[in-house]
């Protein structure tokens, strides 16, 4: 069985792509750079010439395949709601592709908040905010549209940081904004909780969905449910042996800038339906676990 999967060659889509070779899928790649056919190649997948950017490229890819995982996303954050109104539309044209077949279409989305602050996120929370006030929800929208199109269209939700000892997810920005403050700093008490999951349970929760994903579903690839952000802030200042303070949320906002948006949110999540409905458990090291032996105090 044929996918494609986009995003292929990045921090997540390659431990997708090793998954599903695993597994025993034929693999074709997204791929815009001869970097990327490379490291595609050296995995053992094909490569697929494009970029997200040409969607005909990607229809392509998708049109020449049994199914596809889309995790390829622009991760500017300076233009964040321009690039998931253009996920929006890879994913629409996707739906409009795959319209009256039974190939599954996996998206990428983000746990993102509640609508309810402070509430634990779960994967059939009917309080879902729009992509208006939540910009990352466009890609959950443009799912559900390609459902209603009798495609077998589903979501894996990933929370901030997905993680392994190389990378970190946010996380990663966050120390090395402490190496360069000479602080590592939380907001008030520190105790608003971000959830986390390993890349390679990440991979297990895609290749699950893709196997067995209902159309219309979310899935949560959540590991660790929720951190307090001060355990983080500690394990930061610990390792690159700097002050860890706690700041105001106007000495944040100083401070951190255009994180402090995201560095205050409260904002757990839940995958225990997601455990149940595809039989998917994590098994690797939690963000805390991987903060501490992390490769990136090492540089």
């Amino acid at each position: 069985m044929r996918v494609f999967i986009t995003g292929a060659s990045g921090f997540i889509g390659s431990a997708i792509v090793k998954e599903m070779i695993e597994a025993g899928y034929e693999v074709s790649g997204l791929a815009r750079s001869e970097a990327s056919a490379q490291q595609l190649t050296a995995l053992g997948a094909g490569v697929h010439r494009g970029d997200l950017d040409d969607i005909g490229s990607v229809l392509k890819g998708a049109a020449a395949s049994d199914g596809v995982i889309h995790c390829g996303f622009n991760h500017d954050f300076s233009k964040f709601k321009e690039n998931a109104e253009a996920d929006r539309r890879i994913i629409e044209a996707m739906g409009d592709l795959l319209a009256g077949s039974d190939r599954p279409l996996v998206v990428t989305s983000g746990t993102g908040v509640s609508a309810t602050p402070g509430q634990i996120r779960t994967e059939d929370d009917p309080f879902r905010l729009s992509s208006d006030l939540s910009p990352r929800m466009a890609s959950d929208e443009a799912a559900d549209a390609a459902a209603v199109k009798g495609v077998r269209a589903s979501v894996v939700r990933l929370p901030p940081s997905v993680h392994d000892r190389e990378k970190l997810g946010f996380v990663s920005y966050l120390i090395e904004h402490a190496r360069q403050k000479g602080v590592s700093a939380y907001i008030e008490n520190g105790m608003n909780r971000w959830p986390a999951v390993h890349r390679l349970d990440a991979a297990r929760v895609f290749r699950l969905a893709f196997e067995k994903g209902d159309k219309g579903v979310a899935y949560h690839a959540v590991g660790d449910e929720g951190i307090p952000f001060r355990e983080i802030a500690e394990i930061i200042g610990q390792r690159l042996n700097i002050p860890v303070i706690s700041q105001t949320k106007e000495e944040a906002a100083a401070n951190f800038t255009w994180m402090a948006n995201v560095v205050g949110l409260d904002f757990p999540a839940s995958g225990k339906l997601t455990q149940e409905w595809l039989g998917w458990k994590p098994t690797h090291p939690g963000l805390l676990a991987d903060l501490r032996q992390a490769v990136q105090f090492e540089k």
